[in-house]
């Protein structure tokens, strides 16, 4: 498995859980997994060095990276609570950063040759520590893995001749998109700089490049794999991934409920279950308020978000439905960082209303399940999402989650209606119909429902008995797997 973060080493986004998450679900099963990141020293806690049993492995190693060489070496750690081993590439001039892939939200100028390096230094550690069966790679950082072992690896070395590959897309919006002659960087001949294969309209296309070399193309959930087939939703890659037919397959992402679990919870004012959830979630909500500043009131609706700010996440929305979202007796918390447009407006926000908005631009991982135990609804209008995972969690937590009905917001949630509620299979609220008008109808008719107490504990009941584990996902990728290695025997 090989990702560029993976928690605890590094997290900006659903990517770092995922890879950890899937990682520790194929090892309980009893397959033997080795994690391939990149060390970023600065992203580590401190005392983190010693909690995760990070140690050199003597050996360095030299990889071509365009015209010359670079050279790195590999540091050995564990997954925590597990007995996966971590292989962290530490090379400080392209990882000792403070964040993986921007500074002061503008990407390194040198983002291709960083990941050209780690990519090629990813087939270095399957020579170091193979032999291995698949390689999984995922997003673009690590694209171009799956296209260094069909053209090279598996020629120059028998013993990797059978090795299946695997490339999973997180988020297609994201692309490693670079101008062409950053195809140098990566020592492939100029005859794959074509359309059909690495080239994106005139550009290197790294995300492109796993999607066209990787024997099995998997994404996060069922209904974005169908999703980004569409001109509307492809960003230009439709074809390529069109093209892929039955390789292509989409799985919604599972929970980690080792970290993610009122039951269990360690950041959270009390742990609770669904026969619990009435007496002890309330506690949790009191909780939440003094945390943010917020005036305790129990019968007033928490509606929280936990998200990248942005455009994509449903934030343009917001700013459109503006104090609208204030007309009902609500409170709001918001947690994240993004752009700064609308970073801005949720601080305005905030100002505007500081009895009833709580506005916290930042990363805080415990105060997000202090959100998670103690707000009523998460609201998730993204104009797309690949998967999403905050709504599986609020489910877990008895907070019902507003979504936009796309991606795995739309295979995760069943939506309230008369059928839902009456078979109790009803999971939360969905708008179809991307509009500040629906988004307004969508929580209106939540903010109605709460007020309806047996409806509500119904609601949050048939939530919490979901199983959104990863058992099911990892039984499914897999299968995946096995179809990628079918490819070679």
């Amino acid at each position: 498995m090989t990702a560029s973060e993976a928690v605890p080493f590094a997290k900006t986004g659903g990517l770092a859980d995922v890879a950890t998450a899937l990682s520790r679900a194929l090892a309980k099963d009893g397959h033997e997994i080795v994690l391939v990141l990149p060390h970023y020293p600065q992203m580590l806690p401190q005392g983190a060095r010693h909690r995760l049993q990070i140690e050199t492995v003597e050996e360095s190693f030299a990889v071509p990276v365009g015209t010359r060489k670079s050279y790195g070496s590999f540091l050995k750690a564990k997954l925590p609570d597990s007995n996966i081993d971590v292989i962290l590439v530490d090379q400080p001039d392209y990882f000792d950063r403070p964040s993986p892939y921007v500074y002061e939200n503008i990407p390194y100028e040198d983002n291709c040759e960083r990941f050209v390096f780690f990519s090629r230094a990813v087939i270095e550690a399957l020579k170091k520590f193979g032999p291995f069966d698949v390689l999984h790679a995922n997003d673009w950082q690590t694209g171009l893995v799956p296209a260094l072992i069909d053209i090279e690896t598996r020629k120059q070395n028998p013993e990797f001749k059978d090795l299946g590959t695997v490339f999973t897309i997180h988020n297609l919006a994201f692309q490693g998109r670079f101008w062409h002659w950053d195809m140098v960087l990566t020592g492939l001949d100029w005859k794959y700089f074509n359309w059909k294969q690495m080239e994106f309209f005139g550009d290197l296309n790294l995300l492109k490049t796993g999607i066209v070399f990787a024997d099995m193309v998997t994404t996060v959930s069922p209904t974005y794999a169908r999703e980004i087939q569409t001109p509307e939703l492809g960003w230009g890659l439709d074809p390529a991934l069109s093209g892929r037919g039955s390789n292509l397959v989409g799985i919604l992402n599972g929970v980690d409920t080792s970290v993610w679990h009122p039951e269990t919870d360690r950041f959270i004012k009390v742990n609770y279950n669904v026969d619990s959830v009435g007496v002890n979630k309330p506690i949790c909500k009191a909780d939440l308020q003094e945390a943010v500043g917020l005036p305790v009131k129990p019968d007033v609706p928490i509606v929280a978000m936990i998200s990248r700010i942005s455009e994509q996440k449903g934030f343009d929305l917001l700013e459109q439905a503006d104090s609208r979202l204030l007309e009902n007796d609500a409170q709001f918390v918001f947690l994240g960082t993004g752009d700064r447009q609308y970073e801005r407006f949720v601080k305005e926000l905030g100002k505007r209303y500081p009895d009833r908005v709580a506005s916290l631009i930042r990363f805080d991982e415990e105060l997000a399940h202090k959100i998670e135990a103690g707000s009523d609804i998460f609201l998730m209008p993204s104009a797309f999402e690949p998967c999403g995972l905050n709504q599986m969690y609020s489910m877990l937590y008895g907070t019902i989650p507003l979504v936009h009905s796309v991606g795995g917001l739309a295979d995760s949630v069943v939506p309230v209606n008369r059928e839902t509620m009456h078979e109790k299979t009803a999971t939360g609220f969905s708008f179809d119909r991307y509009h500040v008008n629906d988004l307004l109808a969508c929580f209106n008719e939540a903010l109605a429902m709460y007020r309806n107490r047996s409806d509500w504990k119904q609601l949050q009941q048939t939530c919490m008995a979901q199983d959104l584990s990863w058992n099911n996902s990892a039984r499914n990728y897999l299968k995946v797997y096995e179809r990628a290695i079918a490819k070679h025997c």
